[in-house]
């Protein structure tokens, strides 16, 4: 018999890997035919080929981490409210997001991801 993670551990091990930086643990968290959407509905990724492609440059970050506000579970999906530290195009800062995930079978089918406003950190000159 196949063990398979309930959806929260499945999606903690997604975050795990994200702060980790370990790209190929990352993947492996979401199904064959994954998806990716800017919520609502615009599809960013479809498959893992895309949604490794996608996150590759962002992996590279030194600063990459997400830092998790607050979780709801409810059955098969997973709701996480994010405040990520990144390396935008403009500087060093942090955005929040809401992000949506869809569980099956122990992979992430699905992840909707709601964006708030880009915080840039304020450097002295």
């Amino acid at each position: 018999m196949t063990n398979i993670l309930s959806p929260e551990a499945v999606v903690q091990q997604q975050l795990d890997a994200y702060n980790a930086r370990d790209l190929d643990a990352w993947v492996a968290t979401y199904a064959d035919d994954g998806k990716q959407f800017e919520h609502p509905a615009t599809l960013v990724a479809n498959g893992k080929a895309e949604i490794k492609a996608r996150a590759t440059i962002r992996f590279q970050e030194p600063n990459l981490h997400a830092k998790l506000l607050n979780r709801t579970v409810m059955e098969n999906i997973v709701i996480d409210h994010e405040e990520v530290t990144r390396t935008f195009p403009e500087g060093t800062g942090t955005i929040r997001l809401v992000a949506i995930y869809e569980v099956k079978n122990g992979k992430i089918q699905s992840g909707s991801f709601v964006f708030g406003e880009k915080r840039l950190d304020v450097t002295g000159s």
